[in-house]
């Protein structure tokens, strides 16, 4: 037996959420500051610190200026592009890590010759990308450093913690077509 019911629609409209990037996210992802040293020291690369205070005076001074133009909300947009761009660098690092791994994983393998040291002179495929990583590390140590300062500046310019902005997803169904048809159809009624 079929039913010809139709189910009930709820009375509220749902809304979806979409998640900003947290600075746990990018304390996962990035190097901290011992991560850092030990990159450099093993590699004889250098370390960047400085940026997070720098981050935080500039985010301080710039809400200080902009106080009339420049809402809560919207530095809070702003400050999340920061912080989800220190993440992207984080994501990045971690990919050049596994990579690394990899490569040296299999150059232990007396088996291999496509992984064995190259001609004398040039870095066999294993240490160039131990080397790539290293500097991903430090490029992404910076803007963790970046994303820190700025989460302080925001605490003491908006007087609350940090939180990721959380912006509301439109329909993801609809078109653009469609949104403008429901408008001029409201408007006619």
């Amino acid at each position: 037996m079929t039913s010809n019911a139709r189910p009930s629609r709820q009375s509220g409209k749902f809304v979806q959420l979409r998640k900003g990037v947290s600075l746990e996210m990018v304390r996962l992802a990035c190097p901290d500051s011992a991560q850092a040293s030990a990159i450099s020291e093993s590699f004889g690369l250098p370390v960047i610190d400085s940026i997070r205070d720098l981050h935080h005076k500039t985010i301080v001074d710039t809400a200080e200026s902009l106080n009339q133009g420049l809402g809560n909300r919207a530095m809070q947009i702003h400050l999340q592009r920061i912080v989800g761009s220190a993440h992207g660098a984080g994501q990045f690092y971690s990919r050049a890590v596994s990579e690394a791994r990899d490569a040296t994983a299999k150059s232990a393998n007396d088996a291999r010759d496509e992984d064995l040291d190259g001609p004398v002179g040039f870095d066999s495929n294993a240490r160039r990308k131990r080397k790539f990583a290293a500097e991903m590390g430090i490029q992404a140590h910076v803007p963790r450093c970046a994303a820190e300062g700025v989460a302080t500046a925001f605490e003491e310019v908006v007087g609350e913690a940090w939180k990721p902005f959380a912006r509301q997803a439109e329909n993801p169904g609809q078109t653009v077509d469609r949104k403008a048809a429901e408008m001029q159809m409201a408007a006619l009624y």
